[in-house]
């Protein structure tokens, strides 16, 4: 028999602020994070100049706590220390006690720890490896930072899934939990801002160009979007046996009861809306619900052409033409690792007041997306029972998650 997994603490770092007040905020005023970046102005073959990065991003930790850092990692170890402050269990000895693990994913490490390793094979020699470079570059810098920061001796499950990797850790830490592997997960995802990003996607023609206008774009689902916009951030969840964290007196924000994730099988970019639909039925068995049981979606919603149409699709096949729909990245852009950690964060944060957001810059749903209701102009109050939050990523690689409301 399973168990059941709560949400007992959750906290993030983004472009709008790093707490649920100063996101809030930007939402009902309108306000995006999403800026030109004037620097990026000597990359003369990168058509986008935007970016949505977190402004004044710094911490305050001893340095022999951050050599290992880059920013990535220490995004993601300030999102982890306030969700455990929310939790109750900074400095708990819980969290070094061996029922405690780790599950968090970047699509990459620190990309200019990479620049030593290219000096050396160029050049011959290298002024600028230490020891901490590889530790800085590795995908799992994150997790393992994070493990090593706060002293956990469990399990450490890294994930590196491109644009899934926030969503598929909190779904494998729920199962960790569920199948009586640890007590405590530490989940999320985070992601560094840099140009090389961008050119991934800026090389298959999928950013936006409207350079002039950032206030506009990225526009989720809409006739006249152009290309999605690369953000960065972090975002963490602390998932806790459900009887565990009542014992203690923790106060439980959410209860985590779907996961679903499978592959595409067929295609490196180009998204499959037949398996994206099975993903979602497979949250919605584990959690033993019906679809109509979902009050609303948290969207993928790139903004990029056949991404926003084939999610639709699924979405639609799924859970009908009268599901409730609508996406962040209009706000905060595509934070890649960090978006899935950065969405379930903020979608509890919704389905706790009944309040969601519109789609930023979603005026005018492209006719090619299925029906749904989108959630689009003005915020909607919502009383929802089960949030369904999902995302998709490169390789074929796609995600549901289900959390209900407590």
């Amino acid at each position: 028999m399973t168990r059941r997994v709560a949400v007992t603490g959750m906290a993030g770092v983004t472009a709008l602020g790093s707490d649920w007040s100063s996101v809030r905020a930007a939402f009902a005023d309108g306000r995006t994070g999403i800026r030109v970046m004037d620097e990026w102005s000597r990359y003369s073959g990168i058509n986008t100049r935007l970016a949505a990065p977190v402004p004044d991003f710094s911490v305050d930790y001893p340095r022999k706590k951050t050599r290992t850092m880059g920013r990535v990692a220490q995004m993601a170890v300030s999102a982890v220390e306030r969700a455990l402050a929310r939790a109750g269990l900074l400095d708990d000895p819980v969290v070094r006690g061996g029922r405690t693990g780790v599950a968090y994913g970047s699509s990459f490490g620190s990309p200019d720890s990479v620049l030593g390793f290219y000096e050396l094979k160029k050049e011959g020699a290298s002024r600028h490896l230490n020891a901490t470079s590889y530790i800085q570059m590795m995908s799992h810098t994150a997790a393992v930072n994070i493990g090593l920061f706060f002293g956990v001796t469990g399990r450490i499950i890294p994930t590196s899934s491109a644009c899934t990797s926030g969503s598929q850790a909190i779904g494998y830490a729920y199962e960790a939990i569920a199948w009586n592997k640890a007590d405590v997960m530490i989940a999320g995802g985070a992601e560094e801002l840099d140009i090389t990003d961008t050119a991934v996607f800026d090389t298959l023609y999928a950013t936006s160009t409207r350079n002039d206008s950032p206030a506009t774009t990225p526009r989720p689902y809409d006739r006249d979007r152009d290309g999605l916009v690369i953000g960065e951030g972090a975002g963490a969840l602390i998932l806790e046996e459900y009887d565990h964290a009542q014992a203690r007196g923790a106060t439980i924000l959410a209860e985590i009861v779907g996961f679903g994730c499978n592959s595409d099988g067929s295609h490196v970019t180009q998204p499959q809306a037949e398996t994206m639909g099975q993903a979602l039925r497979l949250a919605l068995d584990d959690a033993g619900l019906a679809p109509e049981a979902i009050g609303i979606v948290s969207g993928h919603g790139t903004a990029t052409d056949w991404g926003d149409i084939a999610e639709t699709t699924a979405t639609n096949a799924v859970l009908g033409p009268q599901a409730a729909i609508h996406s962040l990245k209009g706000h905060f852009g595509h934070s890649l690792g960090a978006c899935g950690a950065i969405e379930a964060w903020l979608g509890i944060e919704m389905m706790r007041e009944s309040w969601f957001c519109p789609t930023a810059n979603l005026s005018t749903v492209d006719s090619r997306c299925a029906e749904l209701d989108y959630v689009m102009g003005t915020p909607r109050q919502l009383d929802v029972g089960y949030l369904m939050s999902n995302n998709f990523a490169f390789g074929g690689i796609n995600t549901s998650l289900i959390f209900r409301r407590v």
